[in-house]
Formats: structure tokens, sequence, C-alpha cells
């Protein structure tokens, strides 16, 4: 039976009768295929899987889609419970920022400047701030997130250690639709003819990282982006493991974000270079 909570002292309530250590899954709704793989692994770990339900405001920026992003509460009650999910936290913003916006919030530090950070200006700080917070509130032991937001989890993971959280962080695989394309709650917006040219967003990723070399890794993604004239690309990036300088040899990653139509997308993938492949 999956509780869901609303108000701090709800919550405070049922983790009290917690008998296994916190597993959290935090999202802003609109659950799919990929929240549900996060759900699946938390509950690998632990009898006590908690998702929190939050858009939070202060990671949009102006002109984001924070007013048209999907509320869909119900059905994401509903696919908690067929996950075996014990608790759904899903504050109004009075509960996450009492007393209004907070006056001190997360800094990210230089990696949260690059990549989407240059491209979103507040963004990380917004994001780190809500997950500080939330950590705290529903006393995670464990809490999983995604690959695809690599950015995202490489900041979180920074931010745990350097603060002595004293929390587990699990980065999971990114979900992909049959034919490539990432799973995510923007993908909604995409009109039919937007989610057959987003599919060069993967096929750029999946080509790029069958290179060795990397000047070949961007040669051949930038390639493919370039010959779909409704994908306009943000940034098309390959870096190291954890997004520091990309290594002579060895694990890497390769990044990439765009516009298909009016809906921001983003998606990675890891790869390993060979020197002198």
């Amino acid at each position: 039976m999956t509780s869901l909570v609303h108000t701090r002292a709800e919550l405070a309530s049922v983790l009290d009768l917690a008998q296994d250590q916190v597993a959290v899954v935090m999202t802003m709704g609109a659950l799919h295929e990929g929240h549900r793989q996060l759900m699946r692994e938390a509950r690998k770990r632990s009898a006590f899987v908690l998702v929190t339900i939050f858009v939070n405001p202060l990671q949009f920026g102006p002109g984001e889609d924070f007013e048209k992003y999907p509320r869909t509460l119900e059905s994401d009650v509903a696919a908690c419970a067929e996950e075996g999910v014990a608790v759904v936290f899903a504050p109004g913003r009075d509960d996450v920022y009492p007393g209004g916006a907070p006056s001190i919030t997360m800094h990210p530090g230089p990696l949260g400047e690059v990549l989407e950070g240059a491209s979103r200006p507040g963004h990380f700080s917004g994001m780190l701030t809500v997950v500080e917070k939330l950590l705290m509130l529903t006393r995670a032991d464990i809490a999983y997130f995604g690959e695809k937001d690599f950015q995202q989890l490489a900041l979180i993971r920074r931010m745990v250690t350097d603060l002595e959280l004293g929390v587990e962080i699990v980065g999971v695989s990114t979900v992909r639709e049959i034919d490539g394309l990432a799973l995510s709650s923007r993908n909604r917006f995409l009109s039919p003819e937007d989610r057959r040219a987003a599919l060069a967003l993967s096929r750029a990723l999946r080509e790029g990282a069958a290179q060795d070399d990397p000047e070949l890794v961007l040669a051949v993604a930038d390639k493919i982006l370039a010959e779909e004239p409704a994908v306009r690309v943000d940034y098309l990036a390959l870096t190291g493991p954890d997004l520091g300088p990309v290594p002579a040899e060895g694990d890497a990653r390769l990044l990439v974000a765009a516009r298909v139509g009016s809906t921001r997308l983003i998606d990675n993938v890891p790869l390993r270079l060979q020197k002198g492949a």
C-alpha cells in the first residue's frame, strides 16, 4: 500500500515507521519508464522506497517551462504503487520553502558553470538546493538518479561528498525508447515530426561513441546533428568520465543538448578512447 503525503509532519510520521534503510527517488512528476527503472533499482536495496514529486521553481530560469511542466499526480501515484513504493511525498511550495524562496542556496562551483550551467544560469543552484533539502527531509540513506541528467548526477555526488551528507548516491543508466530516444517528461511536447528529428541526438551519440579518436568522436556526431535541420544544437561536448578534461585514452563521456521545435532535450553516452587508434 503506497502512502501519499504532502506535509513535513505527515512525512515525518511515516518515516518514523520505516523498518529498513530509506531509498529515495527524486522526481518532478510526469513519471515514465525511466523513473520506474529508478524505483526498481531502489527496491533491490530497500523495502522502504520513497518517491518525491515536486516541480522545483528554483531550477527554472526566465522563459523556461515551469508553468507548462506536466503535473500528473494521480497517474504518478498509481505508477509508484505498481512499483511497490512505500511513500510518495508530494509537497507544496510552502512545505519545501517555508517563508518563501531561501536566502541561502547551494553554489555548484566551477562544474556548475559549464554545459547546462552555461546555458541555464542558476539552474544547478536551484537543483542542488532542493536536493539537499529533500535528502534531509526524507532522511535518505540511498538516493537514485538517472544518468540522462549526467551533469546533475555529477554535481549531486560532489555536493554529498563535499558537505559530508552521508548519503549513498547511485546512478542508473539512461532508459531509451526502442528507437533510441532517451526517455524524458519533455518528450510529450514533441510533435510527430519533431520526435523523428530528435532521433538525431541519440544517433549522433551512438555513432560518435563508436569512434576511438577524440577528434573523430566529435566530427562524426557533429555531422549527424548538422544534417537534421530541425535540430538546433546548444552544445556537443566530449569530456572525461567525471566531466573533467578529455583523457588521452580510457573512459569518457559524450554529451549533447539541443532544441527540437520548442522543446529542449539533453542526452549523453559513455565511451572509451584508445590512444593512437
